[in-house]
């Protein structure tokens, strides 16, 4: 079998299953299996389309189509995935970076840009960082910042400091910590976070990736907003004055985010919607 011959057979079987999987892209996928186990690229298998598939080949192809076709998500069978332009490593432990989280890379960054007057080597905190995706992103985009990830999972933060090593940041750090838990006396000019945020009971969850994401970084308790309110309610006391918090929620909670600010006396909460016009990002400063 060539390459060829390979990707229609592909196309062919992931085709059967988009039925469970509406996000499936079978072509886009099957070029995606043949590039990892060919190590080519995708111009090159389109030139030399006639190349014939050796019996090792096709084993692992086999056997990576098997997992595709039964819904693993790309980023979990290829190992990694793209955000802010840069690879990262992805893994079973971790969410998978989404598109819409790098709006709040954006708000973030918007926000530094307005604090960098003020203070010359800025203090970033991303709560829950899983991959490190947003951390990552803001110590790319502000050379001169100090940036703390953390996240409860010791397993994510080996791997958020394997992407930092294989992006060769220096000015990033990641550390377990259960939230807050073990910053004591540290405050910051900005914290960003993208935290569990469904409710348990939410239909989505039985769709796509995230019937293979764990749990526990996509499902709160109080109908999602649990973690929210606790960010909300305990930043506060990590933060310097005119400090602000981002935080990343479901299309549907804005109103609820923005009420959670109030109720805890932040200032002038504000709301950002995310490239499909969905209220994504909301942001408050403390003045107190």
């Amino acid at each position: 079998m060539n390459y060829q011959q390979w990707l229609k057979f592909a196309e062919q079987t992931l085709l059967e299953n988009t039925e469970q999987d509406p996000f499936l892209n079978a072509k886009v996928d099957a070029n995606l299996l043949l590039q990892a186990v060919t190590k080519r690229s995708k111009s090159a298998i389109f030139a030399f389309s006639e190349t014939v598939l050796n019996d090792v080949e096709l084993k692992q192809l086999a056997e990576l189509l098997a997992r595709r076709a039964k819904g693993e998500p790309m980023a979990y069978i290829l190992g990694e995935k793209e955000f802010w332009s840069l690879p990262l490593k992805v893994s079973t432990a971790t969410l998978i970076p989404r598109p819409d989280t790098e709006r709040l890379v954006e708000i973030a960054l918007e926000q530094a840009h307005k604090r960098a007057d003020l203070h010359k080597n800025l203090q970033i905190l991303d709560l829950g960082t899983g991959t490190g995706a947003i951390a990552l992103a803001l110590a790319n985009e502000l050379p001169n910042a100090s940036i703390i990830g953390i996240d409860k999972q010791p397993e994510a933060v080996i791997l958020a400091e394997q992407n930092r090593q294989q992006l060769a940041l220096s000015n990033v750090k990641f550390f377990v910590s259960d939230w807050f838990q073990t910053l004591q006396n540290r405050q910051f000019d900005l914290i960003v976070s993208n935290p569990p945020y469904i409710d348990a009971n939410d239909e989505n969850l039985m769709k796509g990736d995230v019937r293979f994401e764990p749990l526990s970084a996509l499902v709160a308790e109080q109908n999602g907003l649990a973690d929210l309110q606790k960010i909300i309610e305990n930043a506060p006391l990590y933060l310097h004055k005119n400090g602000v918090l981002v935080l990343e929620h479901g299309w549907q909670q804005a109103s609820a985010v923005q009420a959670l600010f109030k109720q805890y006396q932040w200032d002038n909460p504000q709301t950002a919607q995310d490239y499909g016009g969905n209220d994504r990002v909301t942001w408050a400063v403390w003045t107190k």
